[in-house]
């Protein structure tokens, strides 16, 4: 097959090429250039080549058939300042021996262990909210909070509510130094004495000091709770015999931390935005909620029965991705559909691009959760939704996230709804997750109000 074939793409500025444009507003960006030349570009950042991949046939070469020719991206690299050689920072054979030692955390039976945690979390959050029917309230800021207690306790069998105000802070420093990793000298940056980088080292620090505590007192205590840290301590490499130090376990908690509540909560916050605008689709989800759970909390056993519910959040994640984007560096000279990757090139895989593709998905804007059931899912190509990535790093966590998506849904739905407040500018912030600029202030609305209100009318 020819390999000559040009990839066509903006040219760019001098020496710059797109690094305003993308750095200005990068959904807009990428959205436009792929518009415009198709499902693969090429554009350039200070000199860098960079392509974006965006068909189904193409994230299939880069995540799983070839994925050997496509290490992490060198500027996600910059996250081992905070994760150190994590899941999501560490590469080849160590990265292998890491999620084999990890992986029976996350079996079927262990996260199904789980469910009446996340459950029992969500009904205590929304007991909380009694006092503040009518009120507005930051949707993104609640779901946050309440996703943070629940990896907490489901992972590490650690109570932190009392403390997710300060380490939520912690973590909205940490996570700016997101903010910079287009830049080429962002691994120097970091090194400045600057506020800011001042700012994410002590929010580092109160992390690592959290995660650090939780793993010194179950050493000292040598119980087994049966949580991930019990088994990140225990685990044993099937190959070699070895073991995680403290430094590994602790690497890969706060990996698991940080992802393992960012992500779900940002899922949520846009699928009540999503509902808010979609009056029809609300209805159909309390009706399947009212219809299962006849007024009582869900148990685990219910997550199969909340069919529609689970439909709702994939078409959510369907039109915000948590993980937006998804980097890769090649590490050789690749071909991709008769086309030349070079080595060294940066290669940015897009669920949000494919996502909102009208090819795959009719009428794309269209908040529709019937696009999930079995029938359409099998028209459509594998890899035109990978909310989670795909291949062998695709997201360890994804069964957890999807279990505590469509619980918290169905506990919070039950009882509560979301109206928009029409004040409140909804603009997305494209960092390392896929958040809300000004966060999500939505009016809190009863559903017993609201019924009471629509039997009054009929």
């Amino acid at each position: 097959m020819a390999t000559d074939r040009v990839v066509p793409g903006p040219k760019g500025k001098f020496f710059v090429g797109c690094a305003k444009e993308i750095s200005e507003d990068r959904i807009a960006f990428l959205m436009s250039i792929s518009r415009q030349y198709g499902e693969l570009v090429r554009f350039t950042i200070f000199g860098q080549p960079v392509y974006l991949v965006t068909k189904p046939d193409y994230v299939k070469e880069i995540l799983v058939t070839n994925n050997k020719d496509f290490h992490k991206s060198s500027l996600l690299r910059v996250a081992r300042f905070i994760l150190g050689d994590g899941l999501l920072t560490s590469e080849d054979d160590f990265h292998k021996r890491q999620r084999r030692m990890m992986q029976p955390a996350f079996h079927s039976q262990r996260v199904n262990d789980y469910a009446q945690t996340m459950i029992d979390y969500a009904v205590k959050h929304a007991d909380a909210w009694n006092d503040l029917n009518g009120q507005p309230i930051d949707v993104w800021d609640e779901m946050m909070r309440l996703t943070l207690a629940i990896v907490a306790k489901t992972l590490f069998s650690a109570d932190v509510e009392g403390e997710a105000h300060e380490i939520g802070d912690a973590l909205k420093d940490v996570i700016k130094i997101f903010e910079r990793v287009a830049h080429p000298l962002a691994g120097l940056s970091l090194m400045l004495p600057t506020p800011r980088n001042i700012r994410i080292r002590l929010a580092r620090r109160r992390i690592a000091r959290t995660i650090n505590r939780i793993i010194t007192e179950r050493r000292a205590s040598g119980e087994d709770r049966g949580d991930l840290l019990s088994m990140l301590l225990r685990a044993q490499d099937e190959d070699d015999g070895g073991v995680m130090n403290d430094t590994q376990v602790r690497d890969e908690a706060i990996t698991l931390f940080l992802a393992g509540h960012e992500t779900t909560a940002n899922a949520l916050t846009w699928t009540w935005y999503l509902l808010a605008q979609n009056p029809e689709v609300e209805r159909k989800l309390h009706a399947e909620i009212d219809s299962v759970l006849s007024g009582m909390p869900p148990t685990p056993d219910d997550l199969q029965k909340l069919e529609y519910t689970r439909r709702v959040f994939a078409e959510g994640m369907r039109l915000y991705p948590p993980g937006y984007l998804i980097g890769r560096t090649a590490v050789r000279d690749s071909i991709l559909d008769g086309h030349s990757i070079p080595r060294g090139s940066l290669v940015l895989v897009c669920p949000f691009v494919t996502h909102r593709n009208a090819e795959y998905f009719p009428e794309p804007m269209k908040f529709d959760p019937d696009r999930w059931t079995p029938e359409q899912q099998r028209d459509r190509h594998k890899f035109a939704y990978y909310p989670f990535g795909s291949g062998p790093r695709t997201c360890i966590g994804e069964p957890f996230a999807w279990m505590e998506g469509v619980f918290l849904m169905a506990v919070i739905a039950q009882r509560w709804a979301f109206d928009i407040e029409r004040d409140h500018p909804v603009e997305y912030d494209p960092q390392v997750t896929l958040r809300p600029k000004h966060g999500m202030t939505m009016r809190l609305r009863s559903r017993a109000d609201a019924q009471t209100a629509q039997a009054a009318n009929e």
